[in-house]
């Protein structure tokens, strides 16, 4: 038995096709089905069920590969405690970030990062949490940043920032004349809110459950711009993370974002690692960088509106 052919075992497990598992491997396929059936041979067992259209592996061979990717990682882990030593600041990094957050959160931080580690390859992951978790515990992630609480004792927590959340109302609606909202502002009324699966979802459903309100039947989306079409095509109102309207994100001007009052509905974003991880010292120092998203971000942006209205009052 030798790494090389759990690494097989670990692809199979996760392509479910030869195929494409000894595409990912990068050998050809004949050469992964005889590694396998030799790994087979040497156990004693069958690892896999062989069928014309799919590959399923045995109950044995999934703990096996479960067991597998625990001592791939484990290695992985020895190197890169060597690499560590040699130079702290360079190697590999492989972050998970969820859908609602990434594309919001990485323009404005990679560009830090990158000058802050220059030497730091940045591998970034987007899945939904549970996906995310999935793949930290067993290594294929390094750390992750997710929202807040997470409860596992083989993750360290690191909290990084709130993020407050804005309601989004097309602008003939009759909360659009508002300033700011008080929570109660919103009972009774019907939400947008994303599938299943996403944490936003969750956390929107809790903000409604807060305030009297709830889901509107009926329309599930799939992304927070279907979100952000939805409420300008005036179909309904929606929750959205302040990070999802900020530039470069261009403003609709058929949508209206109202901030509330007092102690605001927020998510809680922090990074999390595996406790055992040689990157522990590394990844505080990452977590630092995310920690320093300017505080502006983390403001309601102020309406173009607003902002053209200025200079007309200055000179009249």
């Amino acid at each position: 038995m030798n790494l090389r052919d759990l690494k097989y075992l670990v692809a199979l497990a996760d392509h479910k096709h030869f195929g494409r598992a000894a595409a990912a491997s990068f050998v050809s396929q004949p050469t992964l089905s005889t590694q396998i059936k030799k790994l087979e041979d040497e156990l004693g067992v069958a690892l896999v069920e062989r069928a014309p259209r799919r590959v399923m592996l045995t109950p044995v061979g999934r703990e096996i590969a479960e067991r597998a990717r625990k001592v791939i990682a484990d290695v992985e882990q020895m190197g890169e405690i060597a690499r560590r030593s040699r130079d702290p600041e360079a190697g590999t990094v492989r972050l998970g970030l969820f859908p609602t957050l990434g594309p919001y959160l990485l323009p404005h931080v990679v560009p830090n990062l990158r000058r802050r580690f220059p030497r730091l390859e940045l591998l970034l992951v987007e899945e939904k949490t549970d996906q995310i978790l999935a793949r930290l515990r067993d290594g294929r992630l390094d750390a992750g940043i997710l929202a807040l609480p997470i409860h596992d004792d083989q993750l360290h927590v690191e909290p990084l920032f709130d993020e407050p959340f804005l309601l989004a109302v097309p602008q003939q609606h009759p909360l659009a004349a508002r300033e700011a909202l008080d929570l109660h502002d919103l009972d009774h009324e019907h939400l947008l809110l994303l599938e299943e699966g996403h944490c936003l979802r969750d956390q929107a459903l809790d903000v409604c459950r807060m305030a009297g309100a709830d889901e509107r039947d009926g329309f599930r989306a799939t992304s927070l711009e279907t979100l952000r079409q939805m409420v300008a095509a005036g179909v309904g109102i929606t929750l959205l993370p302040v990070l999802a309207v900020q530039p470069p994100i261009p403003a609709s001007p058929d949508v209206r974002l109202l901030g509330f009052r007092g102690e605001a509905p927020h998510r809680q974003i922090g990074m999390l690692w595996r406790r055992s991880s040689a990157m522990g010292e590394f990844l505080l120092k990452l977590a630092d960088e995310f920690r320093k998203l300017p505080a502006q971000l983390l403001q309601p942006p102020v309406p173009a509106s607003s902002a053209a209205d200025a200079p007309r009052e200055k000179r009249a």
